[in-house]
């Protein structure tokens, strides 16, 4: 960015945010007497040099150029992206909270416990299982958490060996299959119906004693309900096959309906997206995985319980699949889980639901004629539409995105599910008011006028961004974070 310099470029040598006084009482010794002489460097670090004020302001300025739900309508598809309440953000950093330490005894760490115990106890309620554990630290290691407890499961019943597929339907996200290729599996697609939902037919073609599972989304990638959920878990079933759902679209479903109450074996939930914690900048994240109670013995170690007033951790599980992750997951955002549930309570908790599914229908209906739903069919919490009416102008979805930055307005999920030709999958949340959902549609009305009469502005957009249309793909490919002063850049990079 010309006009926003790099720190690096800022720097003046010898300027300085603090100077130790002399005659500060620190006892003073040469570097040589606290590092080893053959780890220090040999020249200076050329860290940058700047004062006080030019460092605020440079950070400052330059977290003002992010996009952020403090900021603006966050309308990724299959991400949740909502408002977290600043209250959980004040439980978590409570000192009572921050300043335990996971190695500490049980009984010095109860307030703790109970929070995970209460929340764990809750989720197991909300999507209709027997037990719970908050250990994995995100939704795609809840993932493979359930699918190696299926696995554990089928080896205990001498069927381990035989069962070496999992079943996918062709529109799930990326992580199902990435999840049950690291967990050892082979990976079948299943087609979707001309309905949106599940192929029963090439289901049933592909389900035999060699599956060990069905990875299932509901709502599905599509948005949609998937309505033979029944019907499938039971030809699953009667083949011997565990079903797995995948949580991530549990947004629509909290309060209303119950996974586990549809026949699901095991599921993973994301509680950065459904429950609130924050979600997006790098993490961290926050998964927690329900099961029945025949898969409950093979739960990862340790295990919370509770015995009379007290909470514990139990590792005597010899049946478990072992630790997951680190201690006790990521403690702090169950915290925020937590607080947004009790605020909330068993009441208030559909309503999330139903909010979620009355936005996503309002902005499909507002802009269903110039971008067609992919399934005409009511949605759930996000709709998933296609600007394939614009490439007749030569405009794609990619374009439709980078003109909305020109709008304000954050893009939605391009090109998925992969099913979709031309995808926009957007999802409002429940977080959104009824003014900012006009905005956005008439803003995505407004940019499907601009491909019949402007197309080519469609393709320069973002035209008011500070960094223009990029070579995405060549980017990538040739990534370039580091900076490096001039004289030391190599002929070949600097040519």
């Amino acid at each position: 960015m010309k006009d926003f310099p790099l720190i690096f470029e800022r720097s003046h040598p010898g300027r300085r945010g603090v100077r130790v006084p002399s005659s500060a009482d620190v006892p003073q010794k040469p570097l040589s007497e606290l590092v080893p002489s053959d780890l220090l460097r040999q020249e200076p670090a050329e860290l940058p040099e700047l004062g006080e004020l030019d460092v605020i302001r440079h950070f400052t300025n330059l977290s003002q150029r992010n996009y952020g739900i403090d900021t603006g309508f966050y309308p990724l598809g299959s991400c949740t992206m909502k408002y977290n309440p600043r209250l959980n953000e004040e439980a978590a950093s409570n000192p009572k909270f921050t300043q335990m330490h996971p190695l500490q005894p049980d009984r010095t760490a109860q307030g703790c416990l109970r929070v995970m115990h209460d929340l764990q106890t809750w989720m197991a309620e909300i999507t209709g299982f027997d037990a719970a554990t908050l250990q994995p630290p995100a939704g795609a290691s809840g993932e493979l958490l359930c699918l190696l407890m299926i696995r554990a499961y089928h080896e205990s019943r001498g069927e381990g060996e035989q069962r070496t597929v999992v079943l996918v339907p062709d529109s799930a996200h990326g992580t199902n299959p990435a999840s049950a290729a690291r967990a050892g599996y082979k990976v079948e697609s299943v087609r979707t119906a001309p309905d949106g939902g599940c192929d029963l037919e090439d289901l049933k073609a592909k389900t035999g004693p060699h599956v060990a599972a069905m990875m299932l989304t509901n709502p599905t990638t599509l948005g949609l309900f998937e309505k033979n959920t029944v019907e499938m878990n039971q030809i699953l079933h009667e083949a011997g096959v565990q079903v797995f759902c995948d949580g991530a679209n549990m947004n629509a479903l909290v309060g209303i309906a119950r996974p586990g109450d549809m026949g699901f074996d095991c599921m993973h939930l994301n509680l950065h997206k459904t429950f609130s914690t924050p979600h997006g900048g790098g993490g961290p994240g926050c998964g927690c995985v329900g099961v029945k109670s025949h898969l409950e013995p093979f739960l990862p170690t340790p295990v919370l319980v509770q015995e009379g007033d007290e909470y514990r951790w139990d590792y005597r599980r010899p049946h478990s699949i072992g630790r997951v992750h680190g201690f006790h997951g990521n403690f702090l955002m169950n915290v925020r889980a937590w607080a947004y549930v009790m605020a909330y309570g068993r009441e208030g908790l559909p309503e999330i639901a139903k909010h979620a599914v009355l936005n996503a229908n309002y902005v499909l209906a507002r802009i269903r004629e110039a971008f067609p739903p992919a399934y005409d069919r009511v949605c759930m919490h996000e709709c998933v539409v296609t600007a394939t009416p614009l490439k007749k102008f030569g405009v794609r979805a990619l374009d439709v995105s980078k003109r909305l930055i020109d709008y304000g307005f954050h893009p939605p999920t391009n090109y998925f599910p992969l099913i979709v030709p031309e995808a926009l999958m957007i999802e409002p949340t429940e977080t959104e008011s009824k003014e900012t959902l006009d905005a956005f549609c008439e803003a995505l009305l407004s940019i499907a006028k601009e491909a019949e009469t402007e197309p080519e502005l469609l393709k320069r957009a973002p035209t008011r961004a500070p960094v223009g249309r990029l070579d995405e793909a060549w980017a990538a490919r040739n990534l370039d974070v580091r900076w490096m002063p001039e004289r030391r850049v190599p002929a070949e990079v600097s040519s």
